[in-house]
C-alpha cells in the first residue's frame, strides 16, 4: 500500500505542477496580447484545466496519506511535510488569488452545468475599477502571476515528495 501511495502522490503532484507550469510558461506571450485577444483566448482553458485541477485535491490527500504512513523520526517525514505544505499552499493560492479572477472572466460565458456550478459564484475579492483598462490589466496580472507562484509551489511539492520517497527507499 505504501508504494501505491508514493507513486500516486508523485504522479498527482506532477500533474498539479504541469498545469501550473503550462500557464507560467505562457506568461511572456500572453502579456503581449491586447485586451480583446486576451479575453478571447482566456476561455479555452475550461473545462480541460478544470478537470485537470482535480489532481490538486487528490494530490494533497495522497501527500497527507503518505505523511501519515511515515514515521516522525525519519528524514523522509520532514520532506513529506514540506511536500504536503507546498501542495496545500499551491491549492490555497488558487482559491484565494486565481479562482475569483476565473469567476470574473467567465461571468458571461455559457458553461455546462458542472462548470456553471464551479464558477457560479460572482462574489469574491475582485473589486470593480472605475477605469476598465486598469481593471483588465490588474486582473490579467493577478491571474498570470498567480500561476507563476503556483508553478513554484507545486514544483517544491513534487521535488520534496520525490526526495521523501527516494530517502525512504534507502
Amino acid at each position: 500500500m505504501l508504494l501505491i501511495t508514493q507513486v500516486l502522490g508523485i504522479f498527482l503532484a506532477a500533474v498539479t505542477m504541469s498545469l501550473a507550469l503550462a500557464h507560467a510558461l505562457e506568461l511572456p506571450g500572453k502579456l503581449r496580447l491586447d485586451k480583446a485577444t486576451y479575453c478571447a483566448v482566456q476561455p479555452i482553458y475550461y473545462p480541460g484545466f478544470t478537470f485537470g485541477g482535480m489532481a490538486e485535491g487528490l494530490g494533497i490527500m495522497a501527500a497527507l496519506a503518505l505523511l501519515l504512513q511515515t514515521p516522525v523520526d525519519v528524514p523522509a517525514f520532514a520532506w513529506t511535510l514540506v511536500g504536503l505544505a507546498a501542495l496545500a499552499a499551491n491549492h490555497a493560492t488558487y482559491w484565494i488569488v486565481t479562482h475569483p479572477v476565473n469567476r470574473f472572466w467567465l461571468k458571461d460565458q455559457d458553461l455546462p452545468a458542472l462548470g456553471a456550478r464551479f464558477f457560479g459564484s460572482r462574489r469574491g475579492p475582485v473589486q470593480p475599477d472605475t477605469d476598465p483598462a486598469r481593471l483588465w490589466i490588474r486582473l490579467r496580472d493577478r491571474w498570470e502571476y498567480s500561476h507563476v507562484a503556483r508553478a513554484g509551489l507545486s514544483a517544491v511539492g513534487l521535488i520534496a515528495l520525490t526526495i521523501a520517497v527516494a530517502i525512504r527507499a534507502h
